[in-house]
């Protein structure tokens, strides 16, 4: 069975800590969560607030749960409601490696043949001599 992942990412906010939050507020998101249908649920406490993942099998479990007043009240008393909740589709928040990703080499070491100069053929051209007799054209 596929499972169908879903984050809801907390930040901190003037409002107060998303740790307070999910202390307040973070058991009864779970029980609702596990009575309408979730798979699997983890919290994550982060330095920049907490994250909830949550796992059902279809899409309208997750619209099910998402719907409940419980829930749209819990969203709705986040820290910082205009900046600091993002819900979305998929593990979110720091669920890849903790170790930074280093650059990969450049292929063929970066190098590469730099542009011909394009030669440019300059004339330059010399004054007439002031000392030199006019022509004349003799008719």
């Amino acid at each position: 069975m596929e499972l169908r992942w879903w984050s809801i990412e907390v930040l901190d906010g003037p409002g107060g800590s998303a740790r307070a939050w999910r202390d307040g507020l973070g058991t009864a998101l779970t029980e609702a969560a596990i009575t309408h249908g979730a798979y699997q649920w983890e919290w994550h406490t982060h330095t920049w607030g907490v994250l909830f993942e949550i796992a059902f099998a279809t899409d309208e479990r997750w619209a099910a749960f998402r719907a409940l007043p419980l829930v749209t009240a819990a969203l709705d008393a986040v820290p910082d409601p205009a900046h600091g909740l993002y819900v979305y589709q998929g593990r979110g928040g720091s669920s890849g490696p903790h170790i930074p990703r280093r650059p990969h080499p450049i292929t063929g070491a970066g190098a590469a043949p730099l542009p011909a100069d394009e030669s440019i053929d300059v004339i330059h051209l010399a004054a007439a001599p002031t000392s030199a007799p006019p022509f004349r054209i003799a008719v």
